[in-house]
């Protein structure tokens, strides 16, 4: 394959944290994306809430069906752009290994106890994963990545705040002289924004099925309403699924079509070089048009009033928080009870550290079984 100038190559790697002899059949990227795929952490993800807890359906996402259609189109845009696919799908397929249980109601639960002690963030957690909580091989922890992948994964959102970042972080960040302030690679920025895309039609569909709103409630919304146009629904007026899934088809196509021309754009005004030109240009390459910006922001308006805001899943949220809340406070007061691997602790705060590592390793269906093992009394 012919690299665009401004892609991330292998041979260009900063290295790892340890070092480690190269594999001859596999680049650096590669083995990136394999280590990530074979991880315990990316195996939890299967039984990980992306909207709805797992025994709801098996029709919904879950964290690790929402990673793999991510790293899907993350690879497509990679071959239209002419860049390391590796790389992208590597940050793409480990850019949710550090969710809680139960989505972002089990992370606000967990950010509400550690508050006072730096927090939750479950960006940070996956780094963490990634550098120390994984343990897989004899001479370190971690899945030892290389520095473009764990730069991927740091600056998910754009460049980082460095007095948010834990001392520990910050070390790893000196040894390979980051600077912060930069934009991420364009690989990079290819997996966040096929993230934005993934997360953003695949509730409209979770929605659609869940009955949370209708197909006529989402024509509120300009830009649906015109992919709605382009359907031919004729004799298949009755069948909802196939109108559903064409519509949301119509809608990744629609964003990834304006990705490419406004990318193409962007491109065209900074003239990159070099994959460094990419990070030190002070907007993001890889960025929807202003006007697609504002159709995605009153879609994310509609989603959040008429899905996230639905009793059926702020039920949901308070149970998820409640549970999350419960197990804290149960292993902090008796911490005897927790698994051997995570009793390891010198004072209250490592303990504190320790637990919340262990419940944001939880699957859903692993915190509600432990929950109902110690709180439900008539379970002996």
């Amino acid at each position: 394959m012919n690299y665009s100038i401004f892609s991330l190559l292998p041979y260009s790697s900063k290295g790892r944290i340890y070092s480690e002899i190269e594999d001859k059949g596999r680049t650096c990227f590669m083995r990136d994306r394999d280590r990530v795929i074979h991880s315990s952490a990316f195996r939890r993800l299967k039984y990980k809430t992306q909207v709805f807890v797992h025994h709801e359906g098996d029709y919904y996402r879950t964290r690790l069906s929402h990673s793999i259609e991510v790293s899907q189109l993350a690879r497509s845009l990679s071959r239209i752009f002419s860049v390391n696919e590796d790389l992208a799908e590597a940050i793409a397929l480990a850019h949710d290994l550090g969710h809680t249980p139960f989505g972002h109601a089990g992370e606000e639960a967990l950010e509400s106890k550690l508050q006072k002690y730096g927090g939750f963030n479950h960006n940070l957690h996956t780094f963490k994963i990634l550098t120390k909580l994984e343990k897989r091989y004899i001479n370190f922890d971690g899945l030892n990545l290389t520095w473009e992948s764990l730069e991927g994964i740091l600056k998910h959102n754009g460049p980082i705040n460095k007095s948010s970042i834990p001392a520990w972080i910050e070390k790893i960040i000196e040894k390979f002289d980051c600077n912060t302030n930069t934009n991420s690679s364009f690989e990079s920025q290819i997996a966040a924004i096929s993230d934005d895309i993934a997360y953003n039609n695949n509730d409209i569909d979770d929605g659609l099925h869940a009955g949370l709103f209708e197909l006529d409630d989402l024509t509120t919304i300009k830009m649906v309403n015109d992919n709605i146009k382009k359907i031919e629904i004729g004799k298949h007026s009755k069948n909802k699924g196939r109108i559903n899934h064409e519509l949301v088809r119509s809608l990744i196509k629609d964003m990834l079509n304006d990705l490419e021309y406004n990318t193409k754009e962007n491109l065209g005004k900074i003239k990159p070089s070099c994959s460094e030109d990419i990070q030190l240009c002070d907007f993001q390459i890889v960025d929807f048009s202003l006007e697609m910006k504002k159709k995605t922001s009153q879609l994310r308006s509609f989603l959040k009033d008429k899905m996230y805001k639905h009793p059926t899943v702020k039920t949901m949220t308070y149970k998820a928080k409640k549970i999350v809340s419960e197990l804290f406070d149960l292993f902090v007061s008796e911490p005897q009870l927790l698994p051997t691997e995570w009793k390891d602790y010198k004072c209250k705060n490592e303990l504190l550290i320790n637990v919340g590592d262990y419940i944001a390793s939880m699957t859903d269906k692993n915190a509600m079984n432990i929950h109902q093992k110690y709180f439900n009394l008539y379970n002996f």
